[in-house]
């Protein structure tokens, strides 16, 4: 199963003239909250970079977010690109409900404070200097990227749980 939402900007001008990027991010935890990890993806022209991390005592939601707002910071400037993830909170945050907290303030409908709002304000300034169009895949049933990242996210995990003993 996969969906897309493609959001249309031109920052520049020149959107045709921007670098296409595909980014493809998991996020994983052990326990929630417990021990965090994401993975990313980044692929310009055929070439792949993949890039990890962990946390201690973190959301699964966080990790999520994580992957996608540092494979985005690798970008060394403004790129249009796709990003594939398999997270209902990421995709529907990014393309349905992140207009709506800016207006309000970063509080929901019903005036409370948003969830990892500190994460939601990043990919809103990253918004800003990218083209972003957000894709969504069904996580686990096969979709190599997405198993990879899964991978690059749960070893991450086991790197910082090996790290603490």
């Amino acid at each position: 199963m996969f969906f897309s939402v493609s959001t249309f900007c031109d920052k520049t001008g020149k959107l045709s003239n921007m670098k296409q990027v595909d980014i493809f991010t998991d996020g994983a935890c052990s326990g929630n909250p417990g021990l965090g990890g994401w993975g990313a993806i980044l692929r310009y022209k055929g070439v792949e970079k993949e890039i990890s991390g962990a946390q201690e005592a973190t959301t699964n939601n966080r990790m999520e977010l994580l992957a996608v707002i540092n494979a985005l910071k690798m970008l060394k400037e403004p790129c249009k690109a796709s990003i594939y993830t398999d997270s209902q909170y990421v995709m529907k945050g990014a393309t349905e409900w992140l207009t709506g907290w800016v207006k309000n303030s970063w509080r929901t409908a019903d005036k409370k404070p948003i969830k990892n709002s500190d994460l939601w304000q990043d990919i809103h300034l990253l918004n800003k200097t990218h083209c972003l169009s957000w894709h969504w895949v069904k996580g686990h049933q096969g979709h190599p990227e997405n198993e990879r990242c899964d991978l690059l996210a749960r070893n991450a995990i086991e790197s910082l749980r090996e790290s603490l003993k």
